[in-house]
């Protein structure tokens, strides 16, 4: 019995296969279109139990509304100063403490390392009240420091720092030894320029959750203006200031995704990269 051609079964499963990830794709992306489109949608048709896909008249009267009686900007520039400074100092925690944990010999590094995890297991609830009374003793109660110290150390940034560092061969290190180079040096001129996939990931993964994180700034940060927009955000759903709440959330939301998708797109080779390297499935 005739068998059919290889080389079109196989174009006709890469077909199905190429189907199902556009019909997965267009799921994934549809909350961001929406997003988009309450944006634009007048008060009335936006909260209106008619389904739409556009309105029927576009208007820029949410984000106006929004910007001119709320500090958005404001938000988003606590957000980024909050973001990006974290992210840079806790990539610098993660990448030393990494390497420390990978290539030194230390009596109690199992240790160390094991109760690193065993935190990672542990709610931030837990945790909330005795570092609230660290911050508030400190008193940076209401200041973007008092977001950004906590958040420095990053047990899953240094457990793929840690993951990483171990791929990179013990005979590159002693080489740079032998020649006269100290630790210091070793790492920075040796270690660090191998770098570049893990700090992609360390990046995009830090920036992402300081950028999305709610509970912690709701709880340090008291002034509506030194508020981090998701915080922010969760202050407009019942402000009868604005003609369509949820427009007005909408509208937030979309300015807000731009920044996640800048750093994305910068990062995203070296996260890729980064990822496979660590072995992370």
């Amino acid at each position: 019995m005739r068998t059919g051609d290889p080389r079109t079964s196989r174009r006709r499963r890469r077909w199905a296969l190429t189907a199902a990830l556009a019909a997965l794709a267009v799921v994934m992306v549809f909350p961001i279109y929406w997003m988009a489109v309450t944006a634009f949608t007048p008060g009335g048709q936006s909260q209106s139990q008619e389904p739409y896909l556009w309105p029927t008249e576009s208007t820029t009267q949410n984000f106006t509304e929004v910007f001119t009686e709320q500090p958005v900007w404001q938000w988003l520039g606590n957000s980024l100063f909050i973001a990006g400074l974290g992210t840079a100092l806790s990539v610098c925690v993660s990448l030393g403490a990494g390497y420390a944990l990978a290539k030194f010999r230390f009596w109690g590094r199992g240790v160390i390392y094991a109760s690193f995890l065993v935190t990672i297991m542990m709610p931030i609830q837990v945790t909330l009240v005795p570092a609230f009374l660290i911050v508030a003793r400190m008193g940076l109660v209401d200041s973007p420091w008092a977001v950004i110290l906590p958040t420095l150390f990053d047990v899953v940034g240094i457990f793929i720092a840690r993951q990483y560092m171990l791929g990179l061969p013990d005979a590159l290190l002693e080489a740079a030894r032998l020649d006269g180079a100290g630790e210091f040096k070793t790492f920075m001129k040796v270690v660090l320029p191998t770098c570049g996939p893990l700090v992609g990931v360390l990046v995009i993964l830090g920036f992402m959750t300081r950028w999305n994180d709610f509970l912690w700034p709701l709880v340090v940060l008291q002034g509506n203006e030194n508020l981090t927009v998701p915080v922010g955000l969760s202050t407009l759903t019942n402000n009868p200031a604005f003609s369509s709440p949820w427009g007005a959330v909408m509208a937030v939301a979309t300015v807000t995704v731009l920044p996640l998708l800048a750093v994305f797109l910068i990062f995203q080779r070296q996260f890729v990269q980064g990822i496979a390297n660590t072995g992370i499935k």
